[in-house]
């Protein structure tokens, strides 16, 4: 199985950017996605979550402005922000398989290798 991002960059505050996972080798209608974030110093967190069902979950620092959804003909996950704010720069990961289905979950069972987001 691998995930791998992208669409991160340089943004400015109130600006959007799209990030893509991309899922290979994987039965990933069945499984639990999310996107979590990492910033400098800070420990990774939970961003948005979304079920099999397309149920969402979302952290409630990014509610109202991210919205997570996949394309399942196309294995792959979205994560679109709008209204950025310079407190949501940090690297950007892609899961697969999370355990519960939140946005805490307890087990993870794949990692991509993350994306970069700037608000600046």
């Amino acid at each position: 199985v691998q995930l791998v991002e992208s669409g991160g960059g340089l943004v400015q505050p109130g600006g959007s950017l799209r990030l893509s996972c991309a899922a290979s080798g994987a039965t990933y209608n069945t499984h639990c996605m999310g996107w979590f974030r990492q910033a400098p110093g800070k420990e990774r967190e939970g961003v948005a979550a979304i079920d099999s069902n397309d149920s969402t979950r979302y952290a409630d620092s990014v509610k109202g402005r991210f919205t997570i959804s996949k394309d399942n003909a196309k294995s792959t996950l979205y994560l679109q922000m709008n209204s950025l704010k310079p407190e949501d720069t940090a690297m950007y990961y892609c899961a697969l398989d999370l355990r519960p289905c939140t946005v805490i979950p307890r087990y993870v069972g794949r990692w991509g290798q993350g994306t970069q987001v700037t608000v600046s």
